[in-house]
């Protein structure tokens, strides 16, 4: 494992400058020690993710953005998890895909790209053959990004934001457009054209989701229309409706409630209305608790 990477880390983009290999810690809350608070098969991403198989979903815990509404709250602020070894990743990987996984789905995994890609070289040793899904935020850094080349097959960012006062006030980032739309352009020339296998479960590619918060329509549209004026049919969009208020937003009146039907459908009409093509939506009462795991260390 490359450590210098984690000894003055500036693997995302709050550039802290810490040495995690020496116990430091620096906003996304974790040392160089791998800490995995799930580990199992999960069926509610896209389809063309999970399939009927399921999703080999990996929850690391720490969190570079830590959203006021974030549904991972616990992880994201590194309150359930147990620390592993790289070796017992790699085991992990392995049992997933002898689980019949469609995929290793890595889940805010960008805190620990040096960790990850030591933990795929030695599963693909041991027959690692289903693709890598990484499953992130958004806010990336190019370079970090660039490490991952050869290792990532699908690419599942979100895309949270464009106005930056939206950014700054629910996720203290107002730069996340600037390395948002930076990184997936950086995703896109790496996933290249979409592929998929005999059973339509995605190989290669990107998917882009968009999570719809309340009061946010203005900037939702920007987003869709961005991606496509930018990507047209090159990436797939994913337009997200189960926004669902935590405790921790009761400070944020405007948005500690759910998505309207109407909201919703006004979104989806939009998207359609300029062209979008390759998408997916969520049909139905999605926005249920349900949809958060429990963080029990299950698989770990």
């Amino acid at each position: 494992m490359n450590k210098k990477l984690l000894e003055d880390c500036t693997l995302c983009p709050r550039e802290c400058h810490v040495d995690r290999t020496k116990g430091e810690k620096g906003y996304c809350g974790e040392t160089d020690e791998l800490v995995v608070a799930r580990a199992a098969l999960h069926f509610w991403e896209e389809p063309c993710i999970s399939g009927e198989e399921g999703s080999g979903t990996v929850f690391f815990s720490g969190c570079a953005m830590k959203c006021v509404y974030c549904q991972n709250y616990r992880i994201a602020h590194g309150l359930a998890g147990k620390k592993i070894s790289i070796e017992r990743l790699a085991d992990i990987f392995m049992e997933l895909q002898q689980k019949s996984a469609n995929n290793i789905n890595l889940v805010t995994p960008s805190h620990y790209v040096p960790q990850i890609i030591e933990a795929i070289i030695l599963a693909r040793t041991k027959g690692l053959k289903i693709p890598i899904v990484y499953n992130c935020s958004g806010y990336e850094k190019v370079e970090t990004l660039q490490l991952l080349e050869g290792y990532v097959d699908v690419y599942l960012p979100d895309f949270k934001y464009m106005d930056s006062a939206l950014a700054l006030k629910y996720s203290n980032c107002n730069d996340y457009f600037e390395y948002a739309s930076a990184a997936i352009k950086e995703m896109v020339r790496q996933a290249g054209k979409a592929t998929f296998n005999s059973r339509n479960i995605m190989q290669k590619g990107i998917i882009i989701r968009h999570l719809t918060l309340p009061w946010c329509m203005k900037d939702s549209k920007n987003i869709i229309k961005y991606l496509y004026d930018t990507y047209e049919d090159q990436v797939y969009m994913s337009i997200m409706n189960q926004y669902t208020p935590v405790a921790t937003v009761e400070d944020y009146p405007e948005i500690n409630r759910k998505i309207t039907e109407r909201e919703y459908d006004e979104l989806v009409d939009y998207a359609i209305d300029i062209g979008v093509e390759n998408g997916f939506i969520q049909e139905g009462e999605t926005a249920s608790e349900s949809f958060i795991p429990d963080f029990d260390n299950e698989g770990v």
